[in-house]
This record gives C-alpha cells, structure tokens and sequence, in this order.
C-alpha cells in the first residue's frame, strides 16, 4: 500500500464512521467558493491554441517532410494528441460546457476525428469507472485483460497470459507503447454496441482521421519516412497516455465486492493517488494529477482542481480519512511495485 500519504492511515473503526454524508459539507464548500463554475474563456484558448499547435506541425511535416529531420516533428505530435484527448476528456465530463450536444461535439472533434478514438466508447469505459473506481466487477479498468490487478485474477492465468502476469511489472511501460493502437480498435469494435445513428457519426469519423492520418503522412514524406513516423508518434503518443493514466489508481484500496457499501467521499478518495508537482506536472498530466479532487467533482474545470486540493485535503483530515499523494517517479514505484506482487503467486509456483 502507498506510504506517501499526507494524514496518517486512520484505523478501520474511524474510517468506518465516513459515510455518504461526509460529502455533503465539502460540496456546500465548493460550491460556495465558485469552483464548480465553468471556464469558458480559459477553454477556449487551449483548444484554439492546441490547434493552432497541430497545425504548425502539420505544415512543418510537408516543409522537410523529404529529410529525415522530419521525425523531430513525431514526439512533439504525440504530445499534442495528448492535449487533444485531454480535451476530449474534459468534454466528456461536461467539464467545458453544460450544453450536451457541444459537449459531444467537442469530444467527436478531439476524439473520433483527430486521435481515431471513439469518444462513445471512452465515455461509456469510463463513466463506469468513475462510478466504481477500482471496483473488480464494476470497473473496466481493473479488469483482468492484458494486465490483472488483484491476485485472484493472477490465479486463473495460464500459459501466455500466465507469462505476461508473471512479468507484468517488467512489460508494463513497454506495453504502453501500444495504447494508442489498442484505443483506436476498442472504437472500431465497440461500433457494435452503439445505436444506428451513433454508430454512423462515430464510424464515419473514425474512418475519416484513418484516411486523413495516413494521406497526410503519404503527401508530407516519402513512404520509408512515414513509417518510421507513425511507430514513433502512436508509441510515444501511447506512452504519454499511460504515464497520465496508470498512477491514479493503480495499487490504492480496492473495495471488497461482498462487503460494505461505500459512501461517494470514501468510494473515490481511498481509491484515488494524487501526483505532487506543479505547473508543468499540471500540463503534462492534463491535471489527472488531481485524482482525487477530479474524481470527487468529474464536472469541475481543469484549472481548478488545483485550487480546490486544499480543500478536499483538509476535509478529508477533519473526517479522519486518508489522503494519499506521491512524488511523478514514486508512484509509478507504487505501481509497478503492485504490479509485481500481484504476479507473485505465478512466479512461486
């Protein structure tokens, strides 16, 4: 369990007393102080000057698109499409605007058409896992694929999977490698789930960035060059994803599926892992380092969840509940550390 925590680890008798009612004072708080208003402006120039950004490097891609020069250009497009599904993930969440159907087309734009990744299918995956975070049966994120995350699923591995569970921890940052692949086809295979008519939109614009990625590349270099481009762009750009995703919850509490009901104050802060750090761990991370904070307000603009922090944290002391944080290269310690003894019974067999 992580040890960087900013109040000591309460006992489970105090812990027990939280309930759904401890949320109550700390929303009346937020909303007091504005926090949960929305930032329009603030918004709107990232999404201007993010765009502004893949256009530039666009045109720098046709410029010396001929020299090998041109792969410079591949990292810095995987960080932009890091901005872009940030973006996406705000929309989502309502975060930039309360109206619906800008919100959906906003996260269309950021998702389907510039990432190739099905905004229907990452809302649906992941409004269920803020409703259940580290839930076994509940949250799609904890459950047992590529990678396990509790030891009972560990057991039921065999073969090459049981290979990868033994070595997960040692496979885990060169799998990320492949997010970005991996999310493209999640869209393409949940297209079945959807109704006729979101199946058509998002289709259609899944489709169109697979045209539009592979002609730009084909008109802005030689063929041999765009290859080397595209393994270095969707590796990095999985990468970036992962370092932005894994430490969040990733070796916190896991609530027991027979036992108690959790309150929404416990449900999200005993799960969650903040990640120390300032402006520039901010921007890279796309605020997700304000796990817990996002996860107690998913609605809450992106700039204030650093003002908010101080907030929840005092809250969560005054109630008597552990509030854990981590330095950027600690918590994927912690996590790889999960991961590792996770795999543990694979290896003593």
């Amino acid at each position: 369990m992580p040890q960087a925590a900013v109040a000591e680890r309460p006992s489970p008798g105090a812990r027990k007393q939280a309930t759904g009612s401890d949320f109550t004072p700390l929303l009346r708080t937020v909303k007091e102080k504005g926090l949960l208003d929305r930032r329009t402006g603030w918004y709107t120039r990232t999404i201007a000057a993010n765009a502004l950004a893949l256009v530039a490097v666009g045109t720098g891609m046709f410029v010396i698109g001929a020299s090998w020069w041109v792969l410079l250009l591949a990292p810095v497009l995987s960080i932009l499409c890091a901005r872009t599904a940030f973006i996406g993930h705000d929309a989502g969440h309502a975060q930039i605007t309360g109206d619906r159907s800008i919100s959906r087309a906003i996260g269309l734009v950021h998702g389907n058409l510039l990432l190739g990744m099905s905004s229907a299918w990452w809302n649906d995956k992941h409004n269920r896992h803020h409703a259940n975070p580290n839930h076994v049966d509940k949250d799609p994120d904890v459950a047992a694929d590529v990678l396990v995350w509790t030891r009972r699923q560990a057991k039921l591995r065999v073969g090459f999977r049981g290979w990868l569970t033994r070595n997960q921890a040692w496979l885990f940052f060169p799998l990320t490698l492949l997010q970005g692949i991996a999310m493209k086809l999640y869209g393409f295979q949940d297209l079945r789930r959807q109704s006729p008519r979101e199946r058509v939109v998002e289709g259609l614009l899944l489709v169109a960035h697979l045209v539009g990625y592979v002609t730009l590349l084909l008109a802005a270099m030689p063929l041999g060059h765009a290859i080397v481009f595209a393994a270095i762009h969707q590796a990095l750009f999985g990468l970036h994803l992962g370092l932005a995703f894994a430490p969040n919850h990733k070796g916190m509490e896991m609530p027991d599926p027979d036992g108690e009901r959790w309150g929404h104050l416990r449900r999200q802060v005993l799960t969650s892992r903040n990640i120390r750090g300032g402006p520039v761990t901010d921007w890279f991370l796309g605020g997700l380092n304000y796990q817990i904070e996002h996860h107690l307000f998913p609605s809450m603009p992106r700039p204030h969840l650093r003002l908010v922090q101080p907030v929840v944290r005092d809250h969560c002391a005054a109630v008597g509940m552990s509030y854990t944080e981590a330095g950027f290269v600690d918590s994927y310690r912690q996590v790889l550390r999960h991961m590792y003894e996770v795999g543990e019974p694979l290896r003593v067999e």
